[in-house]
């Protein structure tokens, strides 16, 4: 079952519950997986869609980060309530461990010793944590500081 289709199955289920909040952010993520269907005039595959849902993810920790520095604690609640109910539907993200792990077998695999090699080190680092929820820049940092 697609992830399209888990959505839409989950927000009938809402529907019948009448749970508002959980309705309001699968819509949210339903309307941007079919923009991402018609933009690009082919079916979802996989990493589209879990590209989708990052993006979704990251949208709405930004947006609580800034709630949170305004004030508005109820608004950062129901946006980091979202990303909960974003979170369910992704692979789960990688322990510390196991980032450190990619991170110093993708330091041996390319030969890196410098700043300048950051780029091969990502690339062979992601690849080694694919198929789990990674954040970019908690991992960029990570290499520049085992390389710097």
């Amino acid at each position: 079952m697609s992830l399209l289709d888990r959505v839409q199955k989950d927000m009938v289920e809402a529907m019948r519950a009448k749970d508002e909040s959980r309705l309001g952010a699968l819509r949210m993520a339903k309307a941007a997986l079919k923009k991402q269907e018609v933009d690009s005039m082919q079916p979802l595959n996989e990493a589209t869609e879990m590209q989708v849902m990052n993006t979704l993810l990251k949208q709405r920790q930004e947006s609580a980060d800034l709630f949170r520095k305004g004030g508005r604690a109820e608004l950062a609640e129901k946006e980091e309530a979202e990303i909960k109910i974003l979170e369910s539907y992704l692979p789960a993200a990688p322990s510390q461990g196991e980032i450190e792990e990619a991170v110093s077998a993708a330091i041996a695999e390319t030969g890196a010793t410098s700043a300048k090699q950051m780029g091969a080190v990502m690339k062979a680092a992601q690849a080694r944590l694919a198929g789990k929820r990674v954040d970019g820049k908690a991992l960029s940092e990570l290499v520049k500081s085992r390389l710097g």
